[in-house]
């Protein structure tokens, strides 16, 4: 199983599939082919079945591209799995599950 990114309505984006060491190499490495334009967009991680340690740092770094691009990302749906290394990592604040407005 792969992940995916879908655009939803506007500028609402769903993230599907498995987050993790063996889809995040491939994903990132085409990551200019996928990453959303907007100014300000919604990033649902409802879909998501699995996200490990990779998958969390790729999050990090995608927040961390779109917000030197001048973007605004808000994320919905996290999933407890994320929820639960991102509290172990000492970045449970990073995410709010409705309202991210900040960054790394």
């Amino acid at each position: 199983m792969s992940v995916n990114l879908t655009a939803g309505s506007e500028q609402h984006y769903h993230l599907s599939g498995r987050l993790d060491r063996d889809t995040v190499p491939a994903f990132w490495r085409q990551r200019h082919q996928w990453i959303p334009t907007d100014n300000a967009l919604t990033l649902d991680l409802s879909a998501l079945s699995r996200v490990d340690s990779a998958g969390m740092a790729m999050l990090l770094h995608l927040d961390r591209t779109l917000r030197h691009q001048g973007q605004q990302v808000r994320y919905q749906g996290m999933p407890e799995q994320l929820k639960l290394l991102l509290t172990l990592s000492n970045l449970d604040t990073f995410f709010d599950d409705a309202e991210h407005q900040q960054g790394v």
